[in-house]
């Protein structure tokens, strides 16, 4: 009964955990979605009439288009004069003002100097004078006038015969009397005495303009109740758009009420929620993997909402056009980080969606589905970031062809089809090659690592590899084979070889600290035979608590960690582990002390690496490298792994265990293989004699040597069993 309540209680979890995500995504989408209060059509010039024929139902005007408003705007403004108060009483105190500065005079001028400037300012405030910056923003056009009002009358003037407060300094010194002692009256300051007399009237100008711009007509014509606009399969030229977009400026302005907006959001909330419910029972039915981690849920929920929302603002906003988005990003990404099949489903439900917002459901549609495929087969096998160079001009040769393509099935006027959209498409080619800084923000955001990833961290000529091979040596060709070995595989059982494969280059990069421990790197010197079991147990199994914390250092991926943790699972070190216990036969002894920290593998790629690092350290062991030594070996290792529960949370099978086995036996008999013996010329029997000797002395000081008690301990294999 508890049993059923757990289950129960499980399978409402995930129900309103998977109802969660639906209806976030479509509210967010819903939300961003334009409502086109009161359209009724989609259409656009240049392109056939969809419908059937359709005749004014009303009278109505038939507006200006807005560019041609502007251009009637900006012709009009060119006869708009600004109106300017003429201030009497500017002149009055900066002439008193001069006259008391200098009523002494001006030391080193004739006292007539003193009206002669007077005078002179005089002229200039009566021809008037305005700020310099305002000057320079209604003197740009020399015919430009202004209205100037003096008491109640209004005189138009041209900009040209009036002065800024610069202009007026350099015109006191025009007079070629004042100009010859320049010098000293550039002392005085005279600029002091210089202000604008003239000074905007706003409110009587801003009138003045609302004036003009209410007078430009806003419709060009009237279309009469009964009167046909046009017929199914015309083509729209310029002024039937006016007229359609007239038509409906008017309907939105008769009918538009909060009864039709909520029947518009309706319809919008329940096509985006089928939608999405739909690429959820995908992902519960051939996915069901992917809600284990969230990282893929919210990848590709974000890729379901990030593009309605760009094309959402753009058809809202009117700018540009939704083809120069680079829509194709999405399967790229889904491909790259997940699966083929799961890049298609996510595409087509985000251009279906995205297709609500658009005028021509049907064009874009066909162009961005089948664009969306060029990319996912572009991308079958990423191994260089150059390859984004090819998708991105795969797609947009295609979407050029596509839509070519349907322009001809609507129309045989080549000429008239709007060449503008090629631009757009090469643009959103170009946008296309944002798929490479794209990726690598999204594995850091979401924790992803792509196949080019892992063949740039599989290169052994730097970091961390190439320290490996000078350091540890024998170490690093003992990843090298394992790594093959394990990559074989996992082609054969299904698995990602690449990942496998740079797995296993990592495994035991622990070693790097202490490699002269571990017999592949010794040289004739074994330091355990000095050591406790206890001490020489630690120092095996530190090669993986270090290799984790290099691993840290050098910032390596969390799933190519999960290898170094991983590849000896819970597992004890054995040979240590039973001869501390032959050493001490009446004491009890903790297995804690020899056993790995784990945990066991949880992934088929980890338990191939486990299996294939254990099988292949083994096997340089054994006295003899033969069929049979070395099927007992693999089958004697594996069965003893699977025995022992190290692929209890692993979803792999009996029948990939098996295949691993057949591949493991396969490929050690020819690593090990013995090379057949050129014949040589008997010229005497001693000295036959002799070779022969000469043999079975090397071949049993070999076999001695294998069976030695210190040859097993310094064995990797011995400390895997």
């Amino acid at each position: 009964m508890k049993l059923f309540k757990k289950q129960d209680k499980h399978y409402w979890h995930e129900f309103f955990k998977l109802a969660g995500f639906i209806s976030v995504t479509v509210v967010v989408i819903v939300w961003f979605l334009p409502r086109n209060e009161g359209r009724q059509f989609n259409y656009d010039s240049g392109k056939p009439w969809m419908y059937g024929s359709f005749i004014a139902k009303f009278d109505f005007p038939v507006y200006k288009t807005d560019q041609t408003v502007r251009k009637e705007k900006d012709s009009l403004m060119r006869k708009y004069q600004p109106y300017y108060k003429y201030n009497t009483q500017v002149e009055k105190e900066n002439i008193a003002k001069f006259l008391h500065d200098f009523k002494d005079g001006i030391s080193g001028l004739p006292q007539d100097y003193i009206p002669m400037i007077a005078n002179r300012l005089h002229q200039l405030y009566q021809s008037g004078i305005i700020s310099t910056p305002e000057y320079n923003t209604i003197g740009k056009d020399s015919t430009s006038m202004i209205r100037v009002i003096k008491g109640k009358l209004a005189r138009s003037t041209q900009v040209s015969g009036i002065y800024s407060t610069i202009a007026a300094y350099e015109q006191l010194f025009m007079d070629e009397k004042l100009n010859k002692e320049r010098l000293v009256l550039q002392r005085c300051n005279l600029n002091n005495y210089i202000e604008p007399n003239l000074v905007c009237d706003k409110t009587r100008s801003k009138a003045e303009r609302q004036d003009l711009l209410n007078s430009i007509p806003l419709a060009s014509g009237m279309v009469l109740r009964g009167q046909k606009i046009i017929d199914r399969g015309e083509i729209i030229d310029d002024y039937e758009y006016q007229v359609l977009n007239s038509y409906e400026k008017e309907m939105k302005q008769r009918s538009a009420t909060r009864v039709e907006l909520t029947s518009t959001m309706l319809g919008q909330l329940m096509f985006v929620t089928i939608l999405v419910i739909l690429f959820t029972l995908y992902l519960v039915l051939f996915r069901k993997d992917y809600f284990e981690k969230t990282r893929n849920i919210m990848m590709l929920y974000s890729m379901i909402i990030i593009f309605p929302i760009l094309t959402s603002l753009i058809m809202e906003h009117n700018v540009f056009s939704v083809y120069i988005i680079p829509f194709a990003l999405a399967p790229i990404f889904v491909r790259v980080f997940m699966d083929s099949r799961t890049a298609f489903v996510t595409h087509a439900t985000m251009v279906l969606i995205c297709a609500a917002a658009v005028k021509y459901q049907y064009e874009f549609i066909i162009v961005q589905l089948i664009a969306g495929i060029m990319a996912i087969y572009s991308l079958r096998e990423l191994s260089s970031r150059l390859q984004f160079i090819k998708t991105a001009l795969f797609v947009t040769f295609v979407s050029m062809v596509v839509y070519f393509a349907l322009n001809l099935l609507q129309s045989n006027h080549v000429m008239k089809m709007d060449r503008s959209m090629y631009t757009y498409f090469l643009i959103n080619g170009v946008f296309l090659l944002l798929a490479n800084p794209l990726m690598y923000l999204i594995e850091k955001t979401f924790g992803f690592v792509s196949d080019v990833t892992l063949v740039e961290l599989s290169n052994t000529n730097k970091g961390i590899l190439r320290r490996l091979s000078e350091v540890a040596p024998g170490t690093f060709q003992h990843t090298v084979t394992v790594g093959n070995l394990a990559a074989e595989i996992a082609n054969k059982i299904g698995a990602d070889s690449l990942l496998v494969r740079t797995g296993a280059l990592y495994h035991d990069i622990g070693k790097i600290t202490n490699p002269v421990f571990f017999t592949e790197n010794q040289a004739g010197v074994n330091p355990h035979t000095k050591m406790t079991c206890k001490e020489s147990a630690r120092i095996i199994i530190g090669h993986v608590t270090g290799g984790m914390k290099i691993a840290d250092q050098i910032g390596l991926p969390s799933v190519l960690k999960s290898f170094i943790a991983t590849h000896h699972g819970t597992g004890l070190t054995k040979y240590f582990y039973v001869k501390e216990k032959n050493e001490h036969p009446d004491e009890e002894i903790d297995p804690a002390d020899f056993r790995y920290p784990g945990p066991n593998p949880f992934t088929r790629e980890q338990a191939i690496l486990m299996m294939t690092d254990t099988v292949e350290a083994a096997s340089r062991s054994l006295p003899e490298h033969t069929e049979k030594s070395i099927s007992d070996l693999v089958n004697r290792l594996i069965d003893g792994q699977v025995a022992e529960g190290f692929f209890i949370k692993c979803p792999i099978t009996f029948r990939d265990i098996a295949q691993a086995k057949e591949v493991l036996i396969e490929r050690l008999m020819s690593i090990y293989h013995t090379r057949i013996s050129y014949p040589e010329l008997k010229r005497q029997n001693s000295d036959s004699n002799e070779s022969h000797s000469k043999e079975q002395n090397e071949k049993s000081a070999t076999s001695s040597l294998r069976s030695n008690p210190e040859y097993e301990e310094n064995h990797p294999g011995n400390y895997r069993d």
